[in-house]
């Protein structure tokens, strides 16, 4: 490694990718440091991704970025029991856009946008772990690694949400059990012409299906998303939920693929990968320091997460903050200043692209995603009410008083009301 560069950005996931590329492709010097021997061999595959956001970097990235499929179905299930209600949204989009929502393979995307900033200019190193930063004066002026130390005008820390960059930096602290959750995936192979023919689907389009319900009553969820020739399937579950004992990291995903909706939907698959990965769950209350003198925090590291159930913001603001972190750079670059106060650009920068906005919008959520009874007597109501309007048995009522009678005969109506009131305040 060098003794010295302009900018040191450490970890090749979407993040750092994106704020090494935005750097490179200006000339500015910028060194793209990850902890793998190649970018993307050690994250969780299959996630989602809207292309608006790569678009507005590399046109037509839809074209020469390897992508799964665009997503043109969204459904929502809520599972109780072997019952399940589902929403759907389905566009008939049959060819992919700029403002796609794309189902990618992590492995082969960070891959693939790290050599797009190295070749834009990026010097890529690879299977480097960084411990921590060199201070100066409570200055970041570096990195060490094994003995090793790199000096630098700024460092970004990409590295993930247990990022030791941003933690020795003293901007973030440890996180509780409620602020993170713990995502276990398996993929399953199956041809590519059964996904099509089982989820109705031609040429590219594909589907991104979420689930509540799925995990024993403890605050999380479930995922389904339709990938070229494989499915990924996974849950998600507060650390908070494994302390009761009910959850264990290993059988996560067991109640969500032996529930019957889902067990068609990967019958005759092959397990060909099982993986895990800790993600923020804490939203706007629980974001560390951002920035500092010769430091900027951004993506996972930054806990600029957004979940709200029924949608996912991971990579998306993953890479948004990565190109508004190279703008803060270009900004200090031109002041000749890297100091705090002017790399709080960054903030504004984060403005611009909605992502503080929409974390503040909505700050309340996480909190009421973690009501127990979201995940067991709401998801039961649903279901009871689905079963009896379509059933139909016996002396028929009408639909809200059906849903009264269902929803009061399990849970008492001070819940209700207040659950109401924190949905309206989160959502």
């Amino acid at each position: 490694m060098p003794e010295k560069v302009q900018t040191i950005v450490v970890g090749a996931g979407p993040a750092g990718s994106a704020a090494a590329y935005v750097l490179a492709k200006t000339g500015h010097e910028v060194m793209l440091v990850d902890r793998a021997q190649k970018p993307g061999e050690k994250n969780v595959s299959g996630c989602l991704l809207n292309g608006s956001v790569l678009e507005k970097l590399i046109p037509n990235v839809w074209e020469i970025s390897p992508v799964e499929r665009h997503v043109n179905k969204h459904r929502v299930s809520f599972l109780s029991g072997d019952s399940a209600t589902t929403l759907e949204y389905s566009s008939g989009d049959s060819f992919a856009s700029d403002n796609s929502t794309y189902t990618i393979n992590r492995s082969k995307f960070d891959r693939w946008f790290s050599q797009m900033a190295e070749n834009a200019g990026a010097l890529l190193v690879e299977g480097v772990l960084v411990e921590g930063v060199i201070e100066d004066d409570q200055r970041v002026i570096g990195i060490r690694s094994d003995g090793e130390e790199v000096h630098a005008d700024v460092v970004i820390a990409a590295d993930g949400v247990n990022s030791m960059v941003s933690t020795d930096a003293g901007l973030k602290g440890t996180l509780e059990p409620s602020e993170m959750g713990l995502g276990v995936k398996e993929v399953y192979s199956l041809p590519r012409e059964i996904i099509e023919e089982r989820f109705g689907l031609e040429g590219s389009q594909g589907v991104a299906h979420s689930f509540l319900g799925c995990t024993l009553g403890e605050a999380g969820g479930g995922f389904l998303y339709t990938n070229l020739n494989t499915i990924s399937l996974g849950s998600v579950a507060h650390l908070s939920g494994f302390e009761s004992g009910r959850l264990e990291a290993p059988e996560l995903v067991a109640p969500l693929k032996s529930h019957p909706l889902v067990r068609r939907m990967i019958a005759g698959g092959e397990l060909i990968e099982y993986s895990a990965h800790l993600v923020s769950e804490s939203g706007y209350s629980g974001m560390p320091k951002l920035y500092d003198d010769g430091i900027i925090v951004v993506g996972d590291a930054a806990g600029l997460v957004l979940n709200l159930g029924y949608a996912f913001e991971g990579m998306n603001y993953a890479i948004s903050s990565g190109i508004a972190a190279a703008q803060a750079v270009r900004n200090a670059v031109s002041a000749g200043d890297f100091s705090k106060s002017q790399l709080s650009s960054y903030w504004h920068h984060l403005e611009k692209w909605g992502i503080i906005g929409n974390l503040r919008r909505f700050k309340h959520a996480p909190d009421f995603l973690s009501n127990p009874r979201l995940h067991t007597e709401y998801a039961e109501t649903i279901n009871a009410i689905a079963r009896n309007t379509f059933k139909g048995e016996g002396q028929r009522k009408k639909m809200l008083q059906l849903a009264t009678h269902e929803m009061f005969s399990r849970v008492p109506l001070p819940y209700i009301m207040k659950d109401l009131l924190e949905a309206l305040r989160a959502l």
